[in-house]
């Protein structure tokens, strides 16, 4: 009998507690594949969660997409450092230099630093083409390749549009053409409309412990995030992504994905994280990248709106995790449930979060000012000798969540860049920022959970 089985009630209670409705648990370890399926797909129904349940993948999508793209790599039909101009000669942002010489690398590992300010491009199949004629006026939020800040959508947006020049077809058929298709993948897909709803899982959110998981308002991401975030697929079929790169561009089926060459790339081309705490130290081209007690493990995380999904790569102990789910995000419920696999393995588990500093003497005048990009802002102020963090909440989420407008976190300090920033509430946990690059006396940026946030004021 697989050991990991025994597993089952732990994962179940650990699920419980964080009031998720379902979830799949997905582990391949030495070639031996464990599957574990928990609760249920919607709350409204009651009907239980199978290992073929499909789940909504959100960015854990842009490892598929750039697995895709360096497909294209391998034939020679395009290069991650040729300048995007070549591929779309129509691409244009404000900023000159970037226009210029921003490469599919950069889009890649997010420091192409372009704001995400590309308006509505509907849901039609040119949305990618018109994502990349709207920023024509799009600003910097930091120069060109200086530092890592996610792009959602826009990034991986652009990529899709080169692979749709490329191939002459959309990204969604691109995707099942060279990656769902020859890899055997019959549940996984790239729209929401090729998704059997008899196995689909609905996403729910939660606004009290006492209320418990809703169904979420919205079904699914905009087009626009489609290269980004619209992948919905099985614990299995994103093992079978795993096992791509933990085979050196092998798919389970035996078939070659990609080069030896394009999975080395992948995983060593690497820029480093302003926060290292959140999900990792560097980010690979398409992957992050983490440090666990000495092992180096890879992946990436994803959320929609109501749904999660969690891959790690272990290519040391042939080990690839996986966790999707359809309920509160909360990062401890994913750190729980993989620590108690690795404990069953005889691994240590995921490094916990630095301690504070209490000792630390700061000027807060370093860091106080707002912080902001489209969608997001943050001020930080001094407050009794230390400093505080308030985050202006989206109206729309603070209507359907029932959340003020402004939440405010204490800041404390790990080191003179890096802080804690304290959970404000039941339903929220510790997370980290670094606020850095200290200009004329003040930090020019914010960076928390990947994105990077400048100094407005």
């Amino acid at each position: 009998m697989n050991r990991l089985t025994d597993l089952e009630p732990r994962i179940a209670q650990v699920l419980a507690e964080y009031q998720t409705p379902g979830a799949a648990v997905g582990i391949v370890h030495d070639g031996e594949i464990t599957e574990l399926a928990f609760g249920v797909e919607d709350v409204t129904t009651g009907r239980p969660v199978t290992t073929d349940t499909v789940f909504q993948c959100g960015s854990l999508t842009k490892s598929w997409t750039a697995l895709a793209f360096m497909q294209l790599v391998d034939e020679g039909g395009l290069d991650l450092d040729e300048p995007v101009r070549r591929l779309l000669p129509r691409f244009e942002v404000a900023d000159a230099r970037a226009s210029a010489r921003v490469t599919p690398r950069h889009l890649l590992d997010h420091t192409s630093g372009i704001e995400e300010a590309y308006g509505d491009p509907g849901e039609g199949d040119d949305v990618y083409s018109r994502m990349v004629d709207a920023i024509v006026d799009a600003p910097q939020v930091s120069p060109l390749g200086a530092v890592h800040g996610y792009s959602a959508a826009l990034g991986y947006a652009i990529l899709a549009r080169i692979m749709e020049v490329a191939d002459d077809k959309p990204w969604h058929l691109i995707m099942a053409d060279r990656l769902f298709t020859p890899m055997g993948l019959r549940s996984t897909a790239a729209r929401p409309e090729d998704v059997d709803p008899d196995r689909a899982a609905r996403g729910h959110l939660i606004r009290s412990l006492e209320e418990g998981p809703f169904p979420t308002p919205v079904d699914h991401l905009p087009r626009a995030y489609g290269p980004g975030g619209a992948i919905t697929s099985t614990a299995r079929e994103v093992l079978a992504l795993a096992h791509v790169f933990l085979h050196a561009g092998l798919a389970p089926n035996g078939r070659r994905i990609v080069s030896a060459a394009s999975i080395t790339e992948m995983l060593t081309s690497r820029v480093p994280i302003p926060d290292p705490y959140t999900l990792g130290h560097a980010w690979a081209l398409g992957m992050v990248v983490s440090d666990w007690h000495g092992r180096t493990v890879y992946g990436h995380d994803g959320s929609t709106i109501g749904q999660n999904a969690r891959m790690r790569i272990l290519p040391d102990d042939d080990l690839a995790l996986v966790l999707l789910s359809n309920g509160d995000p909360r990062e401890g419920r994913h750190r729980r449930v993989f620590d108690l696999i690795l404990e069953q393995l005889g691994m240590a588990g995921i490094p916990h979060l630095p301690e504070a500093d209490p000792a630390l003497a700061l000027d807060p005048a370093r860091y106080v000012g707002i912080y902001e990009r489209p969608g997001t802002r943050f001020e930080v102020t001094a407050a009794g000798g230390g400093l505080q963090l308030h985050h202006d909440v989206d109206p729309v989420h603070a209507a359907i969540m029932g959340t003020p407008d402004r939440i405010t976190h204490d800041l404390l300090p790990i080191d003179d860049t890096h802080f804690l920033m304290a959970a404000a509430g039941p339903l929220e946990e510790t997370q980290t920022l670094a606020l850095f690059d200290f200009r004329d006396g003040a930090a020019r940026f914010l960076h928390t959970n990947a994105r990077l946030h400048p100094r407005r004021a």
